[in-house]
């Protein structure tokens, strides 16, 4: 009877799975499987690109064989690139990441399928790795040596399950790209503002004559930065030094001197083009927000505009949330008028007792720098604030203070268009020419056109004088411009305009929304418990009214909210109803 002959052959295997598969599929099977097979379309095209081939596949995962541990190292570090490309717009609880072990061993072959102790330490190095990280054992990290430019950080003690000798492991690293510098120069110092660089987004459509689209639309965001007054911005003639060129966001950080860097991708098919985003804070190399804009090159120049004066409006918040982390964390002994204002910034939104403690940090910066135009102006903003809010202790003397210190803000800084818009809305509210302050806000938009608060300002003094649908659409324009973070009282504004214009329905839901984002300000109660109370809605006008109570006792007073009569009668007329019905 002949003897049957194993078959083998040594290998190159790489192995990946998804990291955290059974949480994704937890929170949503549709959408994980759909984007898993999106990833897979990208890791089958990857493996066979680097004469790899599949023999494995369950679920999450795969297992290919490669003739050669450099095609196998080279395919796990482009699949691994490639992910992260497409993950830099996903929040990081919804990213599907893999993990990669690669190891040359002897395995049987059965058929199509290969088996034995190769394949199955190929999977033991996949589960040591890192989500998006990489793993190879020693067999392969000496057979790369500098084959690839990666680097290699061996592992203490690896364990692996039911692999009976020890497999030394190593951690795979890219090595940053070496520039053609003679000399490392020292780090710069930073500036006394946030400052960023804008670097030269990859063009990944495989097209040169693509580069002009990717250079003129990260022109086009560094020239939207530079209108943002309080932000530093590297020159393009800098930033550009980098084409090219695979750089650490912390190496960018230490020579050009930012503390935060914008990085992209422009990927085009056909007449269509995507645009992928990524704001990093260099020291730390934290994500601070990623995004992705997909658009049509018809207009190539309207979508360029476009997409800069939407990464400028959503960045500028974004960074001032980070500067104001980043003053929490220094020393009260230690405070400039910037931290102070940064510390004020924090709380300038929130409850009246918030809103106080934000005007006694503005008035020690303004004490320290009575020119600051941005503290002086958030100065005025909080005076109104505690006005409107009712609880002021002396509401003329507030009202004195408010008014000064906007015309102090309007005067000290022309070209801040937080100061104009900040003082344009404080005199709006106490009684100056809406035209007059109209112009103000046109004034700070013509210096930013992506400042969402310039827009948010617009609407409200387009409500106070009564112009209910471009109140709305102002508002609308500032909630498209920082759609994350907190810029006012958009959701007021909307809401208000509907109240004034009879629309309840309308009115209510928005301003459901107002009270949940801003649940101690006053005015925002008072608007949605009067439209509850003109839609018949006793119980939740109630309800409103008691908590309404709890933070101020003024409860019905002309607060000066609406210009013409008859939108300031059916707000208070709303409250004296709703009133009515709680006592």
């Amino acid at each position: 009877m002949p003897v049957r002959t194993v078959e083998r052959k040594l290998t190159a295997i790489l192995a990946a799975d998804v990291a955290g598969y059974s949480r994704l599929m937890g929170a949503d099977e549709v959408v994980t499987l759909q984007r898993l097979t999106a990833c897979r379309v990208i890791v089958d095209g990857l493996i066979t690109a680097h004469r790899g081939r599949i023999f494995n596949t369950a679920g999450d995962s795969v297992v290919a064989d490669f003739a050669s541990a450099v095609d196998a190292v080279e395919c796990a570090v482009a699949v691994q690139e490639a992910l992260a490309g497409e993950n830099v717009y996903q929040p990081a609880e919804k990213q599907m990441q893999f993990r990669i072990g690669v190891h040359i061993g002897d395995v049987i072959i059965q058929g199509d399928n290969l088996l034995g102790d190769g394949v199955n330490i190929a999977a033991r190095l996949e589960a040591l790795a890192e989500p998006g990280g990489i793993c190879v054992s020693g067999a392969v990290h000496d057979q790369i040596g500098t084959k690839v430019p990666v680097s290699f950080v061996e592992l203490a003690d690896p364990q692996m399950k039911n692999i009976a000798q020890p497999v030394r492991t190593y951690r795979l690293e890219r090595k940053a790209a070496v520039t053609d510098r003679a000399t490392v120069a020292p780090p710069l110092v930073l500036p006394d503002k946030p400052s960023i660089a804008v670097l030269p987004f990859a063009n990944m459509s495989g097209d040169p004559d693509q580069e002009y689209f990717a250079d003129g639309m990260v022109e086009e965001i560094i020239t939207a930065l530079s209108r943002i007054r309080w932000l530093f911005v590297i020159a393009r003639n800098s930033s550009f030094t980098y084409k090219g060129q695979h750089v650490d966001v912390k190496q960018v950080g230490r020579e050009l001197g930012v503390r935060y860097v914008l990085e992209g991708s422009v990927r085009k098919a056909g007449n269509r083009v995507r645009i992928t985003v990524q704001l990093v804070e260099a020291e730390s190399g934290v994500n601070l927000w990623a995004e992705r804009f997909d658009g049509s090159l018809e207009d190539v120049f309207d979508f360029q505009d476009q997409v800069a004066i939407n990464i400028a409006g959503v960045i500028e918040p974004t960074l001032q949330a980070a500067e104001v982390q980043r003053a929490s964390r220094r020393s009260a002994t230690d405070l400039t008028a910037y931290d102070l204002h940064l510390r004020a910034y924090a709380v300038v939104f929130g409850s009246p007792r918030q809103v106080r403690q934000a005007l006694a940090l503005l008035d020690a910066a303004i004490s320290r720098d009575p020119n600051y135009g941005a503290a002086l102006g958030f100065a005025a903003f909080c005076c109104m604030r505690v006005c409107n809010d009712g609880s002021s202790e002396d509401m003329e003397a507030d009202r004195r203070k408010g008014i000064d210190y906007a015309r102090r803000a309007s005067e000290a800084a022309r070209d801040d268009p937080s100061a104009l818009a900040n003082s344009a809305a404080t005199l709006a509210y106490f009684g100056e020419n809406i035209g007059a302050m109209l112009a103000v806000a046109d004034r700070a938009l013509s210096l930013n056109p992506s400042y969402a608060r310039g827009w948010c300002t617009k609407g409200f003094l387009s409500l106070l004088a009564g112009d209910l649908t471009v109140a709305i659409k102002h508002a609308e324009a500032a909630a498209r411009l920082s759609p994350r973070a907190r810029i006012g009282s958009v959701f007021q504004i909307i809401g208000a305009a509907h109240l004034a214009a009879g629309h309840f329905e309308e009115a209510a839901s928005t301003l459901a929304l107002a009270v949940q984002d801003q649940p101690e300000y006053p005015h925002v109660m008072r608007l949605l418990a009067s439209c509850y109370a003109h839609m018949g809605r006793v119980d939740d006008a109630k309800e409103i009214i008691k908590r309404l109570r709890a933070i101020t006792p003024l409860v019905v007073e002309d607060f000066s909210f609406f210009r013409k009569p008859e939108h300031r009668e059916l707000l208070l007329s709303g409250l004296r109803l709703a009133i009515g019905e709680e006592t």
